[in-house]
């Protein structure tokens, strides 16, 4: 983690993309217990309601912004299709995200 002169927060770690066929299937990389940990002390200040943590993200050279969600002792991060797609992974990959938290305008 580290801050910036405008407060921004990011993180950069490698995670695995993972397959989750709950009622709606989707792809998602769970944050890493120790990143999750530094989320948790900016959630508050960030959140925009049920924990939700919003961010710009990158995997490769694919930029996106999304919002993280709590999931038991960590967050996940949602890989839409279109993400996975122009960034060439899928469920089982290893990957390097890079994040950074984005202030929630009130």
């Amino acid at each position: 983690m580290s801050g910036s002169e405008d407060s921004q927060v990011r993180f950069s770690f490698q995670a695995e993309v993972i397959y989750w066929c709950g009622p709606s299937p989707f792809f998602f990389v769970a944050i890493p217990l120790r990143e999750a940990a530094e989320l948790r002390h900016v959630a508050r200040a960030v959140s925009y309601g049920w924990g939700m943590i919003p961010v710009e993200a990158r995997i490769g050279d694919v930029g996106f912004t999304t919002s993280l969600f709590p999931k038991d002792e960590t967050y996940l991060l949602p890989v839409k299709a279109a993400v996975r797609r122009a960034a060439g992974v899928t469920a089982g990959d290893a990957i390097l995200v890079e994040m950074t938290v984005q202030a929630v305008r009130r």
